[in-house]
């Protein structure tokens, strides 16, 4: 087995175009219809049956959840492998068997339509993919939630993904799973409060609320970053700078030089916002809720180029203070953490499209819980 180095190191390669991706498949039915083509990259210690990596995204995705061959986790996620979701870390292979047996068991008609597999690096370094998925089901068994609704859902979801060698070793995975329970008829506050609380009774001294959210050091101010190259665009840092001023700096007018002025914006819960204007709302109501909010850009990875335009993938996190109104009701003052997912659509160095998925959910639940915890 060649050395793993470092999957998220600067060695990991972009695609400069879009020779590999599902566009150029025709979408998932008329790749799931025919049989597997020939192999279009290197993929060492893979199985032959896939031709490039979004190939074996879509295919085993299909496998598991729609032809419900469940087992076949074991033949590609590494026993040892480390998937992040709205409850935290669950490590082994064995949870996410469980957690698959769970979800079907709750949507036994369960599909899953591929949107988008935005992918970089390579079969040495590590394949890096972010796949974009619709969800459709019944709830007509139980879940974690409650007894089944009948009702149908349609929800989508991120998973960031990291494979070598046949096996996904690490997952970042994010739901809409506010926009799922509203669908299925709960009150998302009361769902919210009751998870919540059953969370704290579990992790009864894992308390958050130690430290501030450090975004300036003492009486300063957040840093600069350095200017963007002037003779060529550079996706990575473009994204890095706008994300960096937009929430650290709370330079929202900074909205204009990165998104379209016809921008079209997808996000938790249903929200769907068009042009600049609603998007930098929305921006404004999330600091004004965490006026402390510190935000940081934890991964980020892209194909394309810049005649054809870019699609790009960016994992974030950000820590904050629930003390401001908004959408999540009057200030609780307590410390919370949110992370989320985005995927953009860049032409001409202006975003045009951005799907973005975080923990809404989760973030409600510690919001809403009680404190000190009670019995509900």
């Amino acid at each position: 087995m060649t050395e793993l180095i470092n999957p998220y190191g600067a060695g990991r390669e972009m695609p400069t175009g879009f020779e590999i991706s599902l566009g150029e498949k025709g979408g998932t039915e008329r790749m799931l219809a025919g049989p597997p083509a020939e192999r279009r990259q290197s993929m060492r210690g893979f199985e032959e049956q896939y031709a490039d990596i979004v190939d074996y995204i879509v295919r085993i995705t299909h496998r598991i959840w729609e032809d419900k061959n469940i087992g076949y986790i074991y033949d590609t996620y590494r026993h040892n492998a480390r998937v992040t979701d709205d409850s935290g870390l669950q490590y082994g292979r064995d949870k996410i068997v469980a957690d698959t047996v769970h979800t079907i068991n709750a949507f036994p008609d369960v599909r899953l339509y591929a949107d988008e597999v935005v992918w970089a690096g390579d079969d040495v370094t590590g394949f890096h993919t972010s796949h974009r998925t619709v969800i459709v089901g019944h709830n007509t068994g139980y879940s974690k939630y409650g007894p089944p609704t009948g009702r149908r859902i349609v929800v989508w979801c991120i998973a960031n993904c990291v494979a070598l060698e046949n096996e996904i070793f690490e997952e970042h995975v994010i739901y809409n799973n506010s926009s799922m329970l509203a669908q299925l008829g709960f009150d998302l506050r009361a769902k919210a409060r009751e998870m919540g609380n059953q969370a704290a009774a579990l992790d009864a001294l894992m308390d958050p609320r130690s430290g501030e959210a450090e975004r300036v050091l003492g009486q300063g101010k957040p840093p600069h970053l350095p200017d963007l190259p002037r003779d060529d665009f550079a996706v990575e840092p473009f994204l890095r700078r706008m994300y960096h001023y937009v929430w650290n700096w709370r330079d929202i007018g900074r909205v204009d030089d990165a998104y379209s002025p016809s921008l079209r914006y997808h996000g938790p819960s249903g929200r769907t916002y068009y042009g600049r204007g609603e998007y930098k709302s929305f921006l404004l109501s999330m600091i004004a809720m965490f006026p402390d909010m510190a935000f940081s850009v934890d991964d980020v990875y892209y194909m394309g180029n810049e005649a054809d335009g870019y699609l790009t993938s960016v994992r974030w996190s950000a820590v904050g203070t629930h003390r401001g109104h908004g959408i999540y009701g009057p200030p609780t003052g307590r410390h919370v953490y949110i992370w989320g997912i985005c995927q953009q659509r860049i032409r001409g160095g202006l975003i045009q499209e951005e799907w973005m998925m975080f923990n809404e959910f989760a973030l409600m639940q510690q919001i809403y819980r009680d404190e000190p915890f009670q019995e509900s």
